[in-house]
């Protein structure tokens, strides 16, 4: 008896996933959730345990093929059982849920797209829904998939452009022919779909927000000389240590209730006012960089946030981060400091109207009370979307969290 191995639900709103690896071959023997394969998703890496132990019968879906919720990827067959030669046909995606981040409702599967021009492969679910949600005509996208397939982000960058003819009537620039004596020396890696994904959204914000940076700095010597007095107290009592961003994001959640368009978005010509904090925490990995959130982070206590952030950047560097944990973010900081960056101008998380950039903790001789101190002081860099946010909003918004952070008895006392 045979057992299908099928894409497992992704999480809310993602309906399509790359198939990144297979860790075992047709013919091989596999033990009961056994990891087999791997899938990328735009924003995470999910594993594919064997649902029964056997023989690898055969692999429907190969590396780098499109496949959605529910399809048959491979085919476990009894122990001793013979391979099957590896289908050619792409599995067929699921039905794909409603995006947003309410509850997901099943919708009825949208009638297949055209393939695109010079292509083999049908548009992605996803790609089908929008194109017939904004009326795109598949022979107006380029598709940047396998085999010319056609993806969201390909539909969103056509719409962004405001295609009305065919895209290949506009080519890309050919990447120029190295030298003989170069090519050798190079090698081609396919991106990982998290990684067309990163770059495909910075672009997205750069070319959509009317995106500007405002500067500030920051003398750290009261929040350190807090944290020097009250870590080991803090350790003890917590099961966590005390760092630095509890302290910047009680700042900032402080501050995006003064300055609430800094926690906004624009939806057509409307403005959506988030009477919530959700702090997105640009972390770092092997794959790339993840954004994972910090949900209600105004209600909890620093030592709750620092308990939160442990969790997660653990969940980020061990690759289990889930989409619930990824979702949602009203606001995002990200910490060039912790590879000695002195200075940055981060590029906005979008929707996001705003994302807060720290940087490196650096001893500089500063003016206080008249007299030159050496003070350990960092730069702040707040880039912020100008059609939502005044420039008078995003200084008043830095010096908040400027203010708090020097006199951080500002936030136990809700000042």
């Amino acid at each position: 008896m045979s057992t299908e191995v099928k894409v497992p639900t992704l999480g809310e709103s993602v309906t399509e996933a790359t198939i990144g690896q297979w860790f075992k071959k047709a013919g091989d023997q596999v033990s009961q959730d056994e990891i087999i394969a791997e899938l990328e998703t735009d924003k995470v890496t999910v594993e594919v345990p064997a649902p029964a132990a056997g023989t690898l019968a055969e692999i429907v879906a190969k590396e780098g093929e499109t496949v959605g919720v529910g399809a048959l990827i491979a085919v476990i067959g009894e122990a001793g059982a013979s391979a099957a030669p590896a289908s050619a046909k792409p599995a067929t995606p699921a039905p794909e849920a409603k995006e947003g981040y309410g509850n997901a409702a099943p919708v009825p599967a949208a009638a297949p797209a055209p393939a695109a021009s010079g292509s083999d492969m049908p548009a992605a679910p996803s790609a089908q829904k929008l194109m017939a949600e904004k009326g795109v005509s598949a022979s107006d996208v380029d598709g940047s998939g396998k085999r010319g397939q056609i993806l969201k982000g390909d539909v969103l960058d056509a719409i962004a452009k405001g295609t009305t003819a065919p895209a290949a009537s506009a080519p890309a620039a050919p990447r120029a022919p190295s030298s003989a004596s170069d090519a050798p020396r190079e090698e081609r890696v396919r991106m990982t779909k998290l990684r067309q994904t990163i770059a495909r959204r910075l672009k997205d914000a750069q070319n959509t927000a009317a995106m500007l940076t405002t500067f500030n700095e920051v003398d750290m010597t009261a929040v350190m000389e807090l944290r020097a007095r009250y870590k080991d107290l803090f350790e003890k009592k917590h099961g966590v240590k005390l760092g630095f961003m509890g302290f910047f994001t009680k700042a900032v959640t402080h501050a995006l209730k003064e300055i609430p368009a800094v926690n906004a978005e624009i939806d057509g010509t409307d403005l959506i006012y988030k009477n919530y904090c959700h702090v997105g925490m640009a972390v770092g990995t092997d794959k790339g960089l993840v954004v994972p959130v910090v949900r209600d982070a105004d209600q909890m206590s620093i030592a709750g946030i620092e308990k939160e952030l442990g969790r997660l950047a653990k969940a980020a560097r061990d690759g289990s981060l889930t989409m619930s944990d990824m979702q949602g973010g009203t606001f995002t900081i990200t910490n060039g400091g912790v590879y000695g960056s002195l200075m940055s101008t981060p590029i906005l998380n979008a929707p996001q109207s705003g994302i807060l950039g720290m940087h490196k903790i650096q001893e500089r001789p500063m003016v206080v009370g008249g007299k030159i101190e050496i003070r350990p002081m960092m730069y702040l860099a707040l880039s912020y979307d100008h059609r939502i946010v005044d420039g008078k909003e995003a200084v008043t918004f830095l010096v908040r969290v400027k203010d708090s952070l020097e006199d951080p008895e500002r936030l136990v006392l809700d000042l």
